[in-house]
């Protein structure tokens, strides 16, 4: 008999998946199952057909496709991807279908209508590494469709994935929905602009800090202008360091023009170039050089904003022009201060936020009634209090931010991260309402949203805010690291993953740099036992431990990812020395903290909880500790 040989061909396979499908169907298993099928008739065969796609199998929470070309395969995921963001709209967050697309293009083993192969496999792989609302695809697919549609893609590097061999190449369509987000929609029907980075002229790293904190105060400016939409910041910034294409990225972002510029700062001189750029041709409608000294920022930022809204004959208010003089400070020095330290808020280790209440305190030195110098400083008083290292917990300067300025998003935020410290959470769910209703794009507004719902267990809306804090820096690593908590705890294995692998990608970057970041490399011992990489987490553990073995969040951070590697008896004697210093704040967090909930039946865990609160209360009634 002759040998039957397999029958190969050469596909772009696509493969979604919905995002936690698991906890959809425990909330309620007859309305997500006819939301899916809705979605499916309506929205995924019609745009599989328009693209002449072939559903190749229909699983529970996902679906494989087969198309002869990879344009049209990342043209159908794209159209996808915004069909099912329109269908969610007005549906609560917990209720929504959201989608992860891989496509992957190569060799596949064909057995009836069936598809294998590692062509199939390597499209799956690359589904589990995407993101909410985003499609990943392969170096082979990259090759085939660059320069042929209107989107953008993010090279993420080469990852390694299960069951295969070499790594592949791995890129992001930056032109899904959750890149460019529905408030850009609502824009379009007026004058629209995207401030991109300002690009750091100064030939030193350090002063990033300026040229960004230029570019945000620009934005913030702004976007104070009713006549005016302007894309957010954590939008614009995603363009950091890439070369520009003017017309793409006005189209992927949907915007008439682009703004953009560089900034030198060389001892007390400034110079800031700023460009407008016309959108659809690309073209240059007005460009300024400014050569000032250092005490003029403000002024120049000014006349910046006034140049743009005489060149697009924009109609300023007299409350808006009001708005966009009026600044937290009027003081150089205290300004640049104040850049320094929001620079250092998101590298995440507690010498960090010794820094960061060092330059506030010298800020508020300087101008005592700088509000955005209190909201930061009150946050970083409550990262220390949260550390042990600070009896004063923020709200004394909370408040004052608040008095200063009450329309100051980062005052709500700060105040709201105090009290989720203290346990007041309804009163902390109010201030970070507030905070959101003010700048919805706010990084610290959504990272203390984020702490707080992840203290009350409303995982969902944990999610949302720290994906949204992780797109607004994309050096941060606590909101990914925070985000594989959550994701577990709605029972979303494949996001906690993503989550993991997205963290371990920045917190690697860090410590190739600063490999003594001890919390960095707490947070990247939890992605390494998240992804199943065990052997080598504990190397990382105790190799951070020897660089930095009193910081108490890289011990707290440690027992966690012991708890979750099954090695109970290191995590308890990793929280025997963290409760012998634990402040009330941190016993509180403690308490809620989910990673935590497997051992918490545990005798010994039991006793070494009564014996904190106990020695907490004595502290209390004599007064040498801070009250709870």
């Amino acid at each position: 008999m002759a040998e039957q040989r397999a029958q190969r061909r050469l596909a772009a396979i696509l493969a979604a998946d919905v995002v936690g499908y698991s906890r959809l169907m425990q909330q309620d298993e007859p309305g997500t199952l006819a939301t899916l099928k809705s979605r499916r008739r309506e929205i995924l065969q019609p745009t599989l057909s328009k693209h002449h796609g072939r559903i190749v199998k229909l699983m529970g929470d996902g679906a494989l496709a087969e198309f002869g070309s990879a344009v049209n395969a990342v043209h159908c995921a794209v159209e996808l991807q915004e069909a099912m963001a329109t269908a969610n709209e007005g549906i609560s967050r917990d209720r929504r279908i959201v989608l992860r697309v891989g496509i992957n293009l190569g060799d596949v083993i064909v057995e009836g209508s069936d598809l294998y192969g590692d062509g199939v496999n390597i499209a799956a792989r690359l589904e589990a590494l995407a993101e909410p609302d985003s499609i990943y695809i392969s170096g082979s697919v990259y090759d085939q469709v660059k320069g042929k549609l209107k989107v953008a893609f993010d090279d993420l590097g080469c990852q390694v994935v299960k069951n295969i061999v070499e790594p592949v190449r791995v890129y992001r369509v930056s032109g899904a929905p959750r890149v460019v987000p529905a408030a850009v929609k609502a824009i379009t029907n007026k004058p629209s602009i995207a401030i991109l980075p300002f690009t750091n002229m100064s030939g030193d790293p350090e002063q990033e800090y300026f040229s960004d904190g230029i570019t945000e105060d620009i934005i913030t400016d702004l976007s104070k202008i009713s006549a005016l939409g302007v894309i957010a910041r954590n939008t614009s910034f995603q363009f950091k360091g890439k070369s520009v294409d003017v017309p793409q990225i006005a189209r992927q972002l949907k915007v008439s023009h682009i703004l953009e510029g560089s900034v030198r700062k060389v001892g007390g001189r400034v110079r800031i170039t700023a460009q407008l750029n016309d959108g659809a041709s690309g073209e240059h409608v007005w460009a300024e050089r400014y050569d000032r000294d250092i005490s003029d920022i403000f002024a120049l930022q000014d006349e910046i904003s006034e140049a743009i809204v005489k060149v697009l004959k924009l109609k300023l208010l007299p409350e808006e022009k009001e708005a966009i003089e009026r600044r937290s400070t009027t003081n150089p020095e205290a300004y640049k201060l104040y850049l320094m330290a929001r620079h250092y808020s998101v590298m995440g280790t507690l010498r960090h936020h010794r820094v960061i209440v060092r330059m506030c305190r010298r800020a508020l030195e300087i101008d005592a009634d700088y509000a955005r110098a209190w909201a930061l400083l009150a946050i970083g008083l409550s990262i220390q209090r949260f550390g042990g290292e600070s009896v004063e917990g923020g709200m004394d300067a909370a408040e004052r931010a608040l008095a200063l300025d009450p329309s100051l998003p980062d005052a709500h935020a700060a105040k709201g991260r105090v009290l989720t410290g203290l346990g007041r959470y309804d009163e902390a769910v109010r201030e970070l309402n507030i905070a959101l209703g003010l700048d919805p794009d706010s990084y610290e507004a959504n990272a203390a949203a984020a702490r707080c719902a992840v203290a009350t267990h409303r995982h969902d809306d944990a999610i949302e805010y720290l994906e949204k804090a992780a797109q607004v820096y994309p050096t941060d690593f606590w909101a990914l690291g925070m985000a594989v908590q959550a994701y577990e705890a709605v029972g979303d294995e494949a996001g906690a993953k993503s989550a993991a692998r997205r963290a371990l990608d920045r917190i690697e970057k860090i410590i190739a740099t600063e490999p003594d970041h001890g919390t960095a490399t707490s947070f990247g011992v939890t992605a390494l036992v998240t992804l199943g990489e065990t052997d080598r987490a504990m190397e990382w553990a105790e190799h951070a431990l020897l660089l930095d073995p009193d910081n108490f969040n890289l011990n707290y951070n440690l027992a966690c990812s012991m708890v979750k590697a099954r090695r109970t008896d290191r995590a308890l004697e990793l929280l025997s020395g963290v409760l012998e210093r634990a402040h009330p704040d941190g016993l509180r967090w403690l308490k809620v903290d989910t990673d935590l909930d497997p051992i918490r039946d545990d005798p010994r865990f039991k006793a070494m909880l009564a014996a904190a609160e106990a020695r907490l209360a004595a502290a209390n009634k004599t007064g040498s500790s801070p009250a709870s």
